[in-house]
């Protein structure tokens, strides 16, 4: 990447590289960065501050609370001094505080945000419109599917389909296995591998004569919902449904559910279940970025899985 400083006259034209202060001359710069085929794109520095900052906020979390600059410069790859003057704008705004021996935290401005009820608190509160569009887009019922660390899942939430002839989830908030169905298929498939195969140790009942039991079975099923993005289920847990889902991730990275459309088998085609499992996929993707979640993030714990 190229970088252009340039300074332009408050009267006019264009000045010389060198700025002065008190001389009405203003400086900017515009980074050069190649895009497609070769294009050279602007891309101003105030940008590239706002990056730097969220990358900075990023280095917080519940285990590194507070942080010195120097931890900063490390994690990030910016100099000291770039992390120390965007500290100052940062702590100017009330996105750091100081909180002393040299150590910076999180800002009260980001716990106002928080408690503005601008944000959702809840996974089903953040669900909910991303379901709503799914069940208008396909009337079909949308469930969203809460990870228990037990080795299992709730029902957490439905928004019904409009039809006559539709699939109403009567069991919200039972403990389901999650080899039963598709939404905990596609759970398991966003696990690390260590992690999925304990849960495939674990002995499974059939629920109905569709129901795998064989972990090699199991494997293969959760193999193809790795490489697609999306899992199916063909009346495995309730005769005479056809589920699909997509997991869904916060800002751990980590899976924290599934979010899926349960239709009447006699709805439902290869076509249909190939268009619908691309738009869950797309559409619990955008609900996990608005959780947090990164691509980078999710693909260091599940390299292979297919995401957006």
């Amino acid at each position: 990447m190229a970088v252009i400083r340039i300074t332009s006259s408050t009267r006019g034209g264009v000045g010389h590289s060198a700025t002065k202060s008190g001389d009405g001359e203003r400086a900017r710069e515009i980074h050069m960065e190649s895009g497609e085929n070769g294009v050279q794109v602007r891309r101003r520095g105030g940008v590239q501050s706002i990056d730097r900052a969220v990358a900075i906020l990023r280095c917080f979390d519940g285990r590194k609370p507070e942080l010195g600059i120097s931890q900063l410069a490390r994690s990030t790859g910016l100099s000291t001094s770039t992390v120390h003057r965007l500290l100052g704008a940062m702590q100017a705004n009330h996105l750091v505080r100081q909180t002393g021996n040299k150590r910076y935290g999180l800002g009260p401005f980001l716990l106002q945000l928080a408690n503005s009820g601008a944000m959702p608190r809840t996974f089903r509160e953040a669900a909910l419109p991303f379901m709503t569009d799914l069940r208008d887009e396909f009337d079909e019922t949308i469930g969203l599917h809460e990870f228990l660390r037990t080795g299992h899942r709730i029902v957490a939430a439905q928004v019904e389909s409009h039809q006559e002839l539709r699939r109403t989830y009567t069991d919200i908030g039972v403990p389901i296995k999650l080899a039963h169905g598709g939404p905990g298929k596609a759970i398991m498939s966003a696990m690390p591998a260590d992690e999925c195969a304990r849960y495939l140790s674990e002995p499974v009942e059939p629920i109905t004569v569709n129901t795998p039991v064989d972990p090699a079975t199991i494997e293969r099923e959760l193999k193809r919902a790795r490489t697609r993005g999306y899992s199916e289920s063909k009346g495995q847990r309730t005769v005479g449904i056809y589920a699909i889902a997509s997991p869904v991730f916060d800002h751990t990275q980590k899976v924290i559910g599934a979010i899926g459309a349960s239709v009447p088998q006699v709805r439902m085609n290869a076509e249909r279940a190939e268009a619908m499992g691309t738009r869950i996929r797309e559409v619990a993707w955008q609900l996990s970025t608005a959780l947090g979640a990164t691509p980078d993030g999710v693909h260091a714990l599940v390299p292979d899985l297919r995401i957006g």
